[in-house]
């Protein structure tokens, strides 16, 4: 157990409803879609747009969609954050709480029992819990926590671990978990990455000039990568197919949850219709995207994945899990943390 001064650790994931009631999922869906950089677009249309057609519609089946994977404890997005939380307690000595982007447990939530725990707190080290940067996961959870610690005037300092999808320990980490499944007779694994509408990528393009301007673009170096959410889920898969030895042409990506067009393609649920009749009968498939199971998870990939590619003429169908608590995950974030209370900031954002 290594004790890291007085810092703290806050595990800021993406959040989830209070409930399966339609309520309550219809009131995180506001607060989720409401955000600027979900759904990006002039606050007077996305109010519209949002309160007006695609909430009211979209509340009820969500919440029937939330029915089928929530647990005794509660959503399983916030019950494994949960157990991440309590796994990581046993690697570093510091308080460790978890906050969500959207619902709760708020930001404030959290840094109040993290002051609790430690009035003399100096710092915080907040972990979005995203391996990829993209402007509706990583950097929204990294400006919301930015603007409540401006706001609350807290006395200790904020300090974020970057995305990290290329660090060795979380490659390690997430090829270790998916190379059991390997031994099991497959035809094709794919990794369907959360997807994005394009205009993100151009937005968040330094350059202006880069990103999804060629067939090549993420092939091909720019400073645009740093900030480039398909040249770093690219890249994830690129690091675990060499790590695992996976053959060519015995793999792809794809991006699952478009609200619409323009957003990054191939698309998971019509890959998953296709490959069948490609002569893909046995399918291996993770999402790599997120590091805790949930609802783009467990019930659009697990459940409605498996039977889009088994009506469509498939005969095994294996979602490899996120990494949850893998020991080695847990090892890994334990390792940033240590890494950075002794000086080294690689894996700090500047």
């Amino acid at each position: 157990m290594t004790a890291i001064g007085k810092r703290a650790i806050l595990l800021l994931n993406l959040g989830s409803p209070d409930s399966t009631a339609t309520r309550d999922v219809h009131k995180y869906l506001m607060e989720f879609l409401m955000d600027k950089r979900v759904i990006d677009y002039p606050y007077l249309f996305r109010r519209i747009l949002v309160g007006g057609i695609i909430v009211p519609f979209r509340a009820a089946k969500s919440a029937e969609a939330y029915k089928t994977i929530w647990t005794k404890e509660g959503s399983p997005l916030i019950v494994l954050t949960r157990q991440l939380q309590e796994a990581l307690k046993g690697q570093v000595d510091a308080p460790i709480e978890v906050a969500m982007r959207y619902g709760n447990p708020s930001m404030e939530e959290a840094c109040g029992r993290l002051l609790q725990k430690m009035p003399d707190l100096e710092e915080v080290i907040a972990v979005p819990l995203y391996p990829h940067y993209a402007m509706a996961s990583y950097e929204t959870a990294v400006e919301y926590a930015q603007a409540i610690h401006l706001k609350r005037k807290y006395p200790f300092r904020l300090n974020f671990i970057k995305p990290f999808y290329n660090e060795s320990r979380y490659l390690h980490a997430l090829s270790e978990q998916i190379r059991p499944y390997l031994e099991q007779e497959y035809d094709h694994i794919l990794f369907s990455y959360h997807g994005v509408p394009g205009r993100h990528l151009k937005k968040t393009d330094p350059t202006g000039s880069h990103c999804l301007q060629s067939a090549a673009c993420c092939e091909t170096a720019s400073p645009a990568h740093a900030v480039c959410y398909r040249h770093q889920c690219f890249t994830t898969t690129r690091e675990i197919v060499r790590l695992l030895d996976i053959p060519e042409g015995k793999y792809s990506n794809s991006f699952q949850s478009r609200l619409g067009k323009g957003w990054l393609e191939p698309f998971t649920d019509i890959r998953l219709e296709e490959m069948p009749k490609e002569g893909i009968k046995k399918l291996l498939i993770l999402c790599p995207a997120f590091v805790s199971d949930c609802l783009e998870t467990l019930e659009e990939i697990a459940i409605r994945g498996k039977e889009s590619f088994m009506n469509a003429g498939g005969q095994s169908y294996t979602m490899i899990p996120c990494l949850n608590t893998n020991p080695l995950w847990v090892q890994a974030l334990a390792g940033w943390v240590r890494d950075y209370a002794g000086g080294d900031k690689t894996m700090i954002l500047e």
